[in-house]
């Protein structure tokens, strides 16, 4: 536990370098964007014999990232420094890469001033070593997949997949394995599964616990792991796994790496040969879902939905393939979906809303998936099939950026989240 700060004042020395020039050291603008969403008072100080094109660079960057800037003297220092109230917080350390940090701190995710539940938000970084910062911080929040190198599949359901990360986030896990006091929101164990989405697959066949009659079913879609997209069985091993074309292929691995997004919609047998979607794959259902999809964000005990445009029905889908020279639309998931002008007749709104989103089905799915996966911040996405109604879980994934949710509601439920399972830990 540590006090809470109200203010942060950065010396001349902190960003100045010490050469004769009016330069910044390198560390400087990494460190000054960190600061700019934190939510505190902040200021730069020089003393008054400071050059003027040192003093000049300072005002600058205080311009430029919102902060004040005097000159500073032992006289003034009652004025300069602001003591925030004496309550013990809880202090966050995260780490993941700058951009998604940018993101959440601009949605004011990561205030360095205590939150109104007592949290404090300390940026982690690998460019020096981990474990004086780690002394500082009750919790660790990662994103351990923006740290992935390569992934190494594993055969067997026993064994965990070869995952290799950077150094920094290897010098992570080493402390966090030696010291089984260091709180940490989700342990690497249990990000694993989203990893790979032939787990996944393998995992949502358990929803068939929670579903009951005079509702609509939850589910995931068909699925075959294919290892050899020439397998001579291909076509009876697709039936027997009840899919049917067209299918979307997906790479085995789910995130981490540079072509776990790289996806194809097949509609021939003979589409498959020679197709560019990373070895091995799932080939999974497609759906027809009225172009509609439901992002799913589990916050701890809060669950919350928005509603994306998504991929075309079959019928439009086809039209796009013809024009394609009737061979498989392939796409990149994180850049470009497979999308059309052209409206199919089972799209017309009247269609598409004779089954309504069950959002308490959802939420008993987001449950059973906590529990099961036992994370603590994750979301999934749905899409509800046209003709019968159910309610399929496409996609998994760990810590998503929820900002299809409004700030004042999802980031409060965020630091809920951290908040209630570190005091879980801290009864047990």
């Amino acid at each position: 536990m540590v006090t809470s700060v109200g203010g942060v004042i950065l010396d001349e020395s902190v960003l100045i370098d010490n050469s004769g020039t009016a330069a910044l050291r390198p560390e400087a603008l990494s460190l000054l964007h960190k600061l700019r969403h934190s939510n505190l008072h902040l200021a730069i100080s020089y003393s008054p014999a400071l050059s003027n094109d040192k003093v000049s660079l300072l005002k600058k960057m205080a311009m430029q990232y919102s902060f004040d800037c005097f000159f500073f003297d032992g006289s003034s220092m009652d004025d300069a420094l602001k003591v925030a109230n004496g309550n013990n917080v809880v202090t966050v350390g995260y780490v993941m890469k700058p951009s998604r940090e940018e993101d959440f701190a601009k949605r004011g995710a990561f205030p360095i001033s205590s939150t109104p539940n007592g949290l404090i938000f300390l940026p982690l970084t690998f460019e020096v070593p981990l474990r004086s910062q780690l002394q500082h911080v009750d919790i660790v929040l990662h994103k351990a997949t923006d740290e992935i190198i390569s992934v190494e599949l594993s055969d067997s359901a026993e064994s965990s997949s070869k995952i290799t990360y950077t150094t920094g986030m290897q010098e992570l896990r080493r402390y966090m394995e030696n010291h089984s006091d260091c709180f940490v929101i989700d342990p690497l164990d249990k990000i694993y599964p989203v990893l790979d989405r032939l787990k996944i697959q393998q995992i949502l066949l358990g929803l068939e616990d929670i579903n009951a009659e005079g509702r609509h079913t939850i589910r995931g879609p068909h699925f075959l792991k294919v290892n050899n997209f020439n397998e001579p069985d291909l076509v009876l091993r697709l039936s027997e796994a009840k899919l049917f074309l067209p299918s979307i292929v997906k790479p085995q691995i789910a995130c981490g790496v540079a072509d776990a997004h790289s996806m194809a919609i097949v509609f021939r047998v003979e589409d498959f040969k020679d197709l560019g979607v990373p070895l091995p794959a799932v080939v999974q259902e497609y759906v027809d879902h009225s172009s509609t999809l439901f992002k799913i964000y589990v916050l701890g005990e809060k669950v919350f939905y928005a509603v994306k445009k998504s991929t075309p029905n079959v019928d439009i889908l086809m039209n796009l393939s013809k024009k394609n020279g009737h061979g498989p639309l392939l796409f990149d998931s994180l850049k470009s979906l497979p999308t059309s002008t052209e409206q199919s007749r089972s799209e017309d709104p009247s269609v598409a809303n004779s089954h309504h989103f069950d959002l308490g089905l959802v939420t008993d799915a987001a449950n059973w998936l906590a529990r099961k996966l036992d994370l603590t911040i994750f979301g999934f996405d749905v899409v509800i099939q046209e003709g019968t109604g159910d309610h399929v879980i496409v996609d998994v994934n760990y810590l998503p950026s929820f900002k299809e949710v409004p700030n004042d509601v999802c980031i409060p439920a965020f630091w809920d989240a951290i908040k209630m399972k570190f005091e879980s830990r801290q009864r047990k």
